[in-house]
Formats: structure tokens, sequence, C-alpha cells
């Protein structure tokens, strides 16, 4: 097959478009998009929450970014936390209250969001919001997304990244942000993948440290039955080309923002197309959010997850957590409308997780949780309910 007639089939997988010049002369002027885009960026605060920063060392020396919201006496400097200097001499506390304190002194729960293939911690922006000062959550980049270093096998053009390696990033996430103490971990599409691996390969940790698992529009495997809406000869045929293609284009990443700036409004819709299952009842501001969330990934770092999706097989990991049901709590959600991982993937999770809570949200896309924020939060404030045990607050 010519390059041509393989770039032309990856352009329309991957929304390179070929008619670029007919596109222009319909839509707007390119100047005035983006006044357009750079006003919803301003007028939106989507992205804009920030948290105590830190990085995990993976395995490979990479740098794993993340973000802590601390909350109640754990975000007091440490000198004033339980356990810091110790406080001059002073009479004995009735036992009633150091019994008190001697719980305050155990680390908060800790809720760890894992977010998904093309994106960054950002995405959590409404869940963030809605938690701040109840949980002490943990925000973190997966490698070669947001500010996470890409490690070397992105730099050297190495093995491409797999689904086992994340969960082996997300032990070492856990191990620098809460190294004692019961966690619940939050993950959206590649993010749930990454929980999975790390249950498949950290089954005691799972055991003895994990009190809660929300599993958003992901799968546990057979993701080449995925079409996107479109035929499944055509997809096949693509799938076959794709990998190569990404791995050209790797090497010309300024072609390939030119090209999106160049698609311009057609780009912008295939965002929303397979981001949201209702695009046009979303928020502008929160479209161009999502629109630039998938833009800030390096199409290098595209290709090297890539292949990582058709080897994806977790049923061992639904096996670990199945054998813990009665002491783990499990939420399932699914978008109805959900074209990337479709809700039919968390109806294989849940069949075999019969113990796990599974709920879809109509009309949603593969985005649901900056598709339908409160729907989600209201999910997960009734798992962090079942999960969390009774931690009593500073006073």
């Amino acid at each position: 097959m010519s390059w041509a007639r393989r770039a032309g089939i990856a352009g329309l997988a991957l929304g390179a478009v070929a008619t670029t010049v007919a596109v222009e002369r319909i839509s707007v002027g390119r100047s005035v998009r983006r006044e357009a885009q750079l006003a919803l960026d301003a007028a939106g605060p989507y992205g804009t929450l920030r948290g105590t920063p830190g990085a995990a060392v993976a395995e490979d020396g990479t740098e794993l970014y993340f973000e802590v919201e601390d909350v109640g006496e754990y975000a007091r400097p440490a000198a004033d936390r339980p356990g810091g200097p110790a406080p001059g001499p002073g009479p004995a506390a009735p036992a009633g209250r150091a019994r008190r304190r001697a719980r305050r002194r155990q680390p908060p729960p800790t809720v760890v969001f894992s977010h998904g293939y093309c994106l960054h911690q950002d995405v959590w922006h409404f869940q963030r919001a809605a938690l701040r000062g109840s949980v002490r959550a943990v925000y973190w980049d997966q490698r070669g997304h947001g500010r996470s270093g890409r490690g070397r096998a992105l730099r050297e053009g190495g093995d491409p990244v797999s689904i086992d390696l994340l969960g082996r990033d997300l032990k070492a996430v856990l191990d620098a942000v809460a190294p004692e103490g019961p966690v619940v971990l939050v993950g959206h599409s590649m993010g749930g993948m990454t929980i999975m691996a790390l249950a498949e390969q950290y089954p005691d940790y799972v055991a003895r440290r994990v009190a809660g698992i929300a599993l958003l529009a992901t799968s546990a495997g057979d993701l080449a039955e995925v079409t996107y809406g479109f035929p499944a000869s055509a997809v096949r045929a693509v799938r076959r080309v794709v990998p190569g293609v990404l791995r050209a284009l790797g090497s010309q990443q300024e072609l390939v923002d030119r090209a999106r700036r160049l698609a311009g409004d057609l780009y912008a819709g295939l965002v929303r197309r397979y981001a949201f299952g209702t695009p046009d009842e979303v928020d502008a501001g929160v479209a161009r959010f999502a629109e630039r969330l998938i833009d800030s990934v390096p199409v290098e770092v595209v290709a090297a997850f890539y292949p990582a999706f058709a080897e994806h097989d977790k049923q061992r990991a639904l096996a670990v957590l199945n054998g813990l049901a009665d002491d783990l709590p499990v939420l399932v959600l699914a978008a109805e409308r959900d074209e990337v991982t479709p809700a039919s993937h968390s109806e294989r999770i849940a069949a075999a997780l019969p113990g796990a809570e599974r709920a879809v949200l109509p009309g949603a896309g593969h985005l649901l949780l900056l598709e339908r924020p409160r729907q989600v939060n209201e999910q997960l404030t009734r798992l962090l309910a079942r999960s969390i045990p009774f931690h009593e607050p500073a006073v």
C-alpha cells in the first residue's frame, strides 16, 4: 500500500482532514475562530484547580507528576499536625480526648484519580471542585501525559508502553502519596485499565490497602471489537496501518499541529462527536476544554500508547477483584452513548464482578465526567460513603 493511501486511511480514522481548503471556505476565518477559542479559554475556569505538587519515580526513573489536596488537620503545616514537634509539658488529657487524638493521628483515607488516554489530571475538574475539603485526594498524570515524564521508551523509541507498566506506575504513585492508610482508586478509561493492571500485579496490596474502586467508561479487553460507529471491515483495515502512520507522524508534531489548526471546526466537531453523547447540549467552554486536553498530548505519545489497547486483557484482574467482593466496594459506571469504550464493555466487567454496583448514564458519551459531572459526582459520593471508614475530622 502506498504512503499516500496509508495517510489517507489513517487520516479518516484520526481526524487528519484531506479537505482542509474546502472546510476553510465554508467556516469562519481562522483568526475569528482563534479569538473565539481564546475567549472561551478565558471565560471558563476549567483546569485551573491546583494542589500541592510532587513527583513519584517509576521503575525506569520516569518522574510521575501528582498533586495532593489534603483535608482537615493534614492540610496544616507539618509542625502543627499530630505527630509533629512535641508540645511542651502540660496536664494529661482525659482518656476520651486521648483516644480521639490517637484516631486523628492515623492518616486520612486517600482517593487517587487516574485519567484516560490523551488526557491529563485536569480532566477531573468537576470532581475535584466537588470533593475539595471533604476527602484527601490525589490527581496524577500518566507517563507521557500532562506534566509527567515520557520515560526511556518514549524518548528513545523503545518498546511501546504497556498497560501493565501503567499499573506499576500507579503503585509508585501510591507508595509516594499514601504509604499507609486506606486508599480508594478512581479510574476513567485507560485509568480504569491502569487500576486493573495494579490489581493483577499486586493482589496482596489491593486486599490490604484498597477500600474501594470506581471504574468509569473503561474496558477489561476486546477493544479490537470497537468500531467507533464505522463499518467493522473499514475499521479493521484502518487498524492495520494506524500504528505505522502514528509512528511516522511522531516526528512531525509541527505538521500535526498545523493540520489541527487548519481543520478548524471539523476537528473540533470530531472531538465533540467522540467525547460527548449529546454534543449539542454541552457547554461551549467544556467542549473547548476537552479539545485542549486532547491537543496537549504529543502525537509520539499517542503512537507509543496505541498498541497497548489491542493487547489489553485484564480478565485475571477481575478475578482478583471478585475474590475480594465481600470487602471491596466497586462501582462500574458506563455511558450509554460511549463509542470509545462502549457500555457493553462495562456490562462485561459488571458480570465478572457480581457484587459491584453498576450504573449507566443515559445519553452520555466517553467523557462522562465532563458531560454529566453531577451524576458522576453523585455516584462517586455514594461509593466513598461505602468505602471510607469513619475518620474523625480535626476540631
